[in-house]
């Protein structure tokens, strides 16, 4: 029976550690998710879309920002996890901090359908975390999860359904799935056997990754679109096999504090105002969470 992790004076280190790990993951995802969104600002291809992007970017910030609240168990502030954090210190997956290919909009599309699969199969995970105010931030954060996903759907199967558009979401495909993989990738194979052993989170990233496979393999193959590796078992059932080899994942995955050079040009960039005006603390607009 798993632990209750309420209360940060009575956690010994493991269990911080376990925490800690969690969290940052999930939202140094989030976090890195929302920077990218905005780029999309006033570029998207109909006013709709801009909004509903804007939106997403809006609610992942909003995200990003409930989990950096409980990392406040740990004696941890917003200022030291985001805009005073050395950069090489994130831990979040390389799909979200990969800019966007100019004028893509199936880039866009596409991996907000990938990364929103993985983010509804985690947050089903830690319905139950042993953590309480992680159980009580999964219903909300869902709720608007489930949006993003839906529009991500849509426009996929519009994009699918004509020449050049689909061409261009092959390529995008191509390019994306393997950094896809990084979602899975663990921080520490330790640690991450921790945050299920003592019950922050119910499922392995393998678990969560055979799953995610289960529904972005067939739905994806439904739209005629290639998928660039194989996740069944012996290449011809209709069962899942989650295991990733090194020649599947890119070089940079994020998880291990590897990153692309694109990562650290965006930190500058949203670090930038906040080390200009010598800030020492985030600004908040809305009431910290109970």
């Amino acid at each position: 029976m798993a632990a209750n992790l309420d209360g940060a004076d009575e956690l010994d280190e493991r269990e911080r550690t376990a925490l800690e790990t969690l969290l940052k993951r999930l939202a140094d995802d989030e976090f890195v998710l929302a920077e990218r969104y905005t780029e999309w600002q006033v570029r998207a291809p109909s006013l709709e879309s801009d909004l509903a992007l804007a939106n997403n970017a809006q609610d992942e910030l909003g995200h990003a920002r409930l989990w950096y609240d409980v990392l406040g168990d740990v004696g941890l502030e917003e200022r030291d996890l985001v805009y005073e954090r050395d950069p090489g210190d994130f831990r979040h997956s390389t799909l979200v901090e990969l800019p966007f290919e100019e004028g893509d909009w199936a880039d866009a599309v596409l991996r907000s359908y990938l990364y929103d699969v993985a983010e509804d199969l985690r947050l089903e995970a830690l319905v139950d975390s042993a953590h309480p105010k992680i159980a009580d931030r999964v219903g909300k954060i869902r709720s608007e999860e489930e949006y993003h996903l839906e529009h991500a759907q849509n426009w996929l199967e519009r994009l699918a359904d004509g020449g050049e558009s689909r061409e261009r979401l092959q390529d995008a495909l191509d390019r994306l799935f393997p950094y896809a993989f990084t979602l899975f990738e663990p921080v520490d194979p330790d640690v991450e056997a921790d945050i299920v052993d003592l019950g922050p989170r119910d499922a392995t990233l393998e678990e969560l990754g055979e799953e995610w496979l289960s529904i972005v393999v067939p739905y994806l193959e439904s739209l005629d679109l290639e998928l660039p590796v194989d996740g069944r078992a012996g290449g011809d059932t209709d069962e899942f096999a989650f295991e990733v080899t090194e020649d599947m994942l890119p070089e940079e995955r994020g998880r291990d504090g590897t990153h692309t050079d694109a990562w650290f040009d965006l930190y500058d960039e949203f670090t930038h105002t906040y080390r200009e005006l010598g800030r020492t603390e985030t600004t908040r607009i809305m009431d910290k969470p109970e």
